[in-house]
């Protein structure tokens, strides 16, 4: 017969969201431990880019993600990982493209450069026959999502947070984590599950219509004309992100692109690229929702990504290195999918795909009591980082 152990903090899910806030558990002095079902981090928080994009969002996102920039960079110093100030370009390639870069570089209050043709040209080693403009965004950052998450985690481990891996949750009530090793007395529990949240709380991820999002995404080794300095975005990169996807010649863009690929509608893409340490490149990625997250990925998707690399640099090979299933929570409702169902239970879901440019900034707001409202924009809030206190 097992024997209850007592924490402050029991966090359920040991991704980038979970992980956040069980530092930010330890950083305020309390005694922390991490339950999840794998051996280590190995679901959304290693399958992506590797972007904190940070510049292009807004309301609760904007919020989120402008905490986060700063816990990036202070964890990446404390727990041993690279967090590269690289920022974001943009490539425009059709007039539609470059109105929409316009339009939020004027709109918003975030650092914004706009590029000439050849100014992007110069910077980006992208085709230069269809570049029309472009943008870089000096904000945002980057960071390898293969050793970042699990730098984290033996950071967190080194500093007497207590994880336990193989370890399944199987119900949470107000100050009781049950598990398969055991129950687990806790003041606050953090379910931090991501598409996993139907797991646990059902009718939370049904009344929220989450879904499982899966994504083709690969890596691959084309010879490009110069090295890619920073994660790229296209033209349908900015039919995804609120600052961009609210301006209003958005849906001319959409409408250009339709016409000229309904292939990429038809697979949600949103074509951007990122620079994998060992000098290869991750390229994605489709999206294709539902309730369950089917194994088999069709071939015409990373035929798409594949072909549209290569118009995209002006290259007649992308040799392809690995190729993977991304998997995240998505939402057409909401952001976030932030509540408490009982006294002391935290349910945190980012269901939109920005939980490494958001997730880390979200802890702090949990346990100030504010993220729920903050996700639901009846509470404007300014970063907290300034009014935290080292504890340990």
């Amino acid at each position: 017969m097992s024997t209850m152990s007592h924490h402050d903090v029991a966090i359920v899910g040991a991704g980038i969201v979970g992980l956040a806030h069980a530092w930010e558990a330890h950083r305020r002095g309390l005694r922390v431990v991490v339950v999840d079902a794998a051996a280590g981090p190995h679901g959304a928080s290693v399958r992506n880019f590797g972007h904190a994009c940070i510049t292009p969002q807004t309301g609760a996102a904007a919020v989120f993600a402008n905490e986060a920039r700063g816990r990036w960079l202070e964890l990446a110093v404390r727990a041993g990982f690279t967090a590269r100030e690289t920022g974001t370009l943009v490539v425009a390639r059709r007039p539609e493209e470059l109105a929409v870069v316009e339009e939020f570089a004027a709109a918003t209050r975030g650092p914004v450069e706009l590029l000439t043709a050849t100014a992007a040209t110069t910077r980006i080693p992208v085709a230069p026959d269809e570049v029309v403009g472009g943008a870089f965004l000096p904000a945002d950052l980057q960071v390898d999502p293969r050793t970042a998450t699990p730098a984290i985690a033996a950071f967190l481990a080194a500093e007497g947070v207590d994880f336990r891996w193989r370890t399944s949750a199987t119900g949470v009530t107000s100050g009781t984590l049950a598990t398969t090793r055991g129950d687990i007395a806790a003041a606050t529990v953090v379910v931090a599950t991501n598409h996993d949240l139907d797991r646990l709380f059902p009718e939370i991820a049904e009344r929220a219509r989450l879904v499982r999002c899966r994504l083709h995404m690969l890596r691959a080794a084309p010879t490009l004309r110069a090295p890619l300095v920073a994660p790229l975005f296209t033209g349908w990169s900015l039919l995804r992100y609120s600052g961009f996807a609210t301006q209003p010649s958005a849906d001319a863009l959409r409408d250009r692109l339709r016409a000229e690929l309904p292939e990429g509608m038809e697979f949600d893409l949103n074509q951007m690229v990122t620079q994998h340490v060992d000098g290869s490149l991750i390229l994605g990625d489709t999206h294709e929702r539902g309730i369950d997250a089917t194994p088999f990925e069709s071939e015409a998707g990373f035929d798409l990504v594949i072909r549209e690399t290569k118009r995209l640099f002006g290259v007649e090979d992308v040799p392809v290195v690995e190729r993977w299933q991304g998997v995240y929570a998505s939402s057409p409702d909401r952001e976030f999918v932030i509540e408490q169902p009982e006294p002391g239970v935290h349910v945190v879901t980012v269901a939109s795909g920005i939980g490494m440019t958001t997730g880390l900034g979200i802890a702090p707001f949990t346990f100030d009591g504010t993220a729920a409202d903050i996700a639901a924009g009846t509470l404007p809030s300014s970063p907290v980082t300034t009014t935290l206190q080292e504890t340990r």
